[in-house]
């Protein structure tokens, strides 16, 4: 039998790096970090730039449209708590300003999914705190 843990979906746990990010979310935006010294637009958020090393990293907002780059549909959940969720589509997203981002897709069948088909971000809040990034078809 099940315990209740494993009846839970993992959360997200903001620390130093991420916090912003996460606040951004809850706000309705997606903030990419970019660097101020090499013009790098990166994701996941972190204390230095991938590209050069710099500590100049300052957070925009995104557009929150892309194009699916790969995708995978799961039809055996990885555990009990996302049985009522299966089949879905994880997604690979190149974000329009560059960087990939892997989220899931929300609103269609996960059947209907093709390599570069146009989504856009949509908010699923699922706490007080946290709002999950998830896609749609654009």
């Amino acid at each position: 039998m099940a315990s209740e843990d494993s009846a839970q979906k993992p959360l997200p746990a903001p620390d130093a790096d991420t916090t912003t990010f996460w606040h951004g979310l809850r706000d309705g935006k997606l903030l990419l970090q970019h660097c101020r010294h090499c013009r790098n637009v990166q994701y996941y958020q972190q204390a230095t730039c991938r590209e050069c090393g710099s500590d100049e990293l300052e957070h925009r907002p995104a557009t929150g449209r892309g194009k699916v780059h790969s995708f995978s549909v799961v039809y055996r959940a990885p555990g009990p708590a996302f049985k009522q969720d299966v089949p879905y589509a994880v997604l690979l997203v190149e974000l329009a300003e560059g960087p990939r981002m892997i989220s899931t897709l929300t609103g269609s069948d996960p059947k209907d999914v093709t390599f570069d088909m146009e989504v856009e971000l949509a908010f699923d809040q699922v706490s007080d705190d946290i709002t999950l990034p998830r896609f749609r078809k654009a």
